[in-house]
């Protein structure tokens, strides 16, 4: 028969509890502590500025919390305040202190400021430490969705249309408290709150129509400066002789733009987001552009992590690349995939002293290099249902035929596909893939975020550079785990080779001397 060991839950510990023997050596909660003790929080907004009121927790603690929370995917501050009381790391870093959720969210959204100085300092940090030597980078960017409802996008037609719609409905309320009053009869007491909640949406739309009338006009003013620097080559080359190509249309107007952004969308719940999505076999959703900078030369440490609000990469590249900081030093060479390929790129990469290896073609515009490519053909489809989907979608009507072999023409690509083409170029562009793709899987399948939890580009920057900060000192941990793992085989190592030499000594000694004595009896026996 079984035997069971005895769970006792009525007896009281007999001993006070040690909460560090319940933590792990290698839990990063050790470094993170370490860490966030190091950090300078003057700069951390804390309380009432003169000292007033009851005690406040220390920044360090609350630094060290939100760190060790965003490593453990743990992100919400009902969350955090739950898990002081449920995690053990949580509450051995907290002392077995229970912040409440207003005060750690409020920490969060006060210095946020704050919080990116101090991922500066984890990476300068990490270079003291001989963790980081700043030499080949990787830049790529992912979509991560904003804290947004799809449903709550809105076009400027649309809000005009619902602007309009509840200006009436506004109307018709008003008409019955009036015609209540008339009658004498008393008015419905949920009146005013549908007309208070009316004239709330108004303003909403009406802020939506400004928003996307705001875009507009910036993106009408690119596009003038744009049509002078064509009108101004085509009369140059006017004047040179030439026949100067076909003249510039007229210059776009603010209502010609907004046709062309007819489609534009403004969000309600965050107007900051943009309408996103990865590939045409993903749905549209509000999200964010997360742009980040990661060391290829074996840390995969994150140098710079910046949001934009832009779904291309394409102008992303040199603004990621300057946010990596100047005390790291500067950058030898940067690995970028096509999505960030073009002349102004490379050229501005070469001229701020690095050496570019950007892609210049996507993966199926090279399929002819895979020697066994299992993906089916473009244009392909294996079942009746894929080609009627395919047939009905626009997004997939380039796919009912192959696509044009990609030529390229401008010398600058054509020295950029060679030099990719070599092995050297090979093996540098690999660690590309090994670099900051991992570091993206990590942060969305390790710590578990697929969304933003704050609002607003500002709050959101703040966050993805708190994820950045909570990522490198998990990676810094594991960087250090494995250091002292290394040296402690090394160390049991040699200590084998010594004992191994010792053993071999005293077995030569020992055959020295039965040799020595087998010559002496050998002696007396022929004497």
């Amino acid at each position: 028969m079984a035997r069971y060991k005895v769970v006792d839950r009525e007896t009281a510990l007999l001993l006070p509890v040690d909460m560090r023997d319940w933590v792990e050596e290698s839990d990063p909660v050790h470094f993170i502590i370490e860490a966030a003790g190091m950090m300078d929080v003057r700069a951390f907004a804390m309380g009432h500025p003169r000292g007033a009121g009851k005690e406040q927790y220390p920044p360090h603690m609350m630094l060290a919390l939100l760190i060790y929370c965003y490593t453990r995917g743990i992100f919400g501050s009902r969350r955090i305040e739950q898990a002081t009381y449920r995690d053990i790391g949580v509450r051995y870093l907290c002392a077995n202190l229970h912040p409440d959720h207003a005060t750690i969210c409020e920490f969060r959204r006060r210095n946020l400021g704050a919080i990116a100085e101090c991922f500066v300092r984890v990476l300068e940090l990490a270079r003291e430490m001989k963790l980081l030597a700043l030499g080949n980078v990787s830049i790529d960017g992912t979509h991560l969705r904003a804290n947004a409802s799809k449903d709550n996008n809105l076009t400027l037609a649309r809000a005009q249309e619902l602007e309009a719609k509840l200006r009436a409905d506004v109307g018709d309320l008003l008409a019955q408290a009036e015609a209540a009053d008339a009658d004498n009869r008393p008015r419905d007491p949920a009146l005013p709150k549908e007309i208070a909640r009316r004239e709330a949406l108004i303003a909403s739309m009406q802020q939506a129509q400004e928003r996307l009338k705001a875009r507009a006009q910036e993106r009408l003013e690119a596009a003038q400066a744009q049509h002078e620097i064509q009108v101004d080559a085509h009369r140059r080359r006017r004047e040179r002789g030439g026949r100067g190509g076909r003249p510039p249309g007229p210059p776009p107007s603010l209502p010609g733009q907004l046709e062309t952004d007819a489609r534009a969308q403004s969000n309600l719940t965050d107007p900051d987001s943009r309408v996103m999505r990865k590939s045409t076999s993903h749905s549209v959703t509000p999200s964010y552009n997360a742009q980040a900078a990661v060391d290829a030369d074996g840390s995969q440490l994150i140098l710079a992590a910046r949001i934009s609000q832009c779904s291309a990469d394409t102008a992303e590249l040199l603004d990621t690349v300057r946010a990596i900081p100047a005390t790291l030093g500067r950058p030898s060479a940067v690995l970028a995939d096509s999505g960030y390929c073009s002349i102004a790129n490379i050229n501005a990469i070469k001229d701020m002293g690095m050496t570019p290896y950007i892609a210049v073609a996507r993966e199926d515009q090279t399929v002819s290099q895979r020697p066994y490519d299992y993906r089916p053909r473009p244009g392909t489809c294996t079942t009746a249902a894929a080609n009627a989907n395919a047939a009905s979608d626009k997004d997939n009507k380039d796919n009912a035929k192959p696509r044009r072999p990609h030529t390229l023409k401008a010398p600058e690509l054509v020295a950029m596909r060679d030099t990719l083409a070599t092995p050297e170029g090979k093996a540098l562009y690999g660690k590309r893939q090994q670099s900051v793709e991992p570091s993206f899987g990590i942060i969305k399948a390790v710590l578990g975020l697929r969304q933003f939890h704050l609002r607003g580009l500002h709050n959101v920057q703040g966050e993805w550079t708190l994820v950045a900060l909570a990522y490198n000192c998990k990676r810094i941990a594991t960087l250090i785990l494995n250091a002292t793992k290394k040296k402690k085989q090394k160390e049991e190592e040699k200590e084998k080779t010594h004992t191994g030499s010792f053993f071999s000594f005293l077995i030569s000694i020992l055959l020295h001397f039965l040799r020595k004595r087998r010559l002496y009896v050998e002696l007396y026996s022929l004497s």
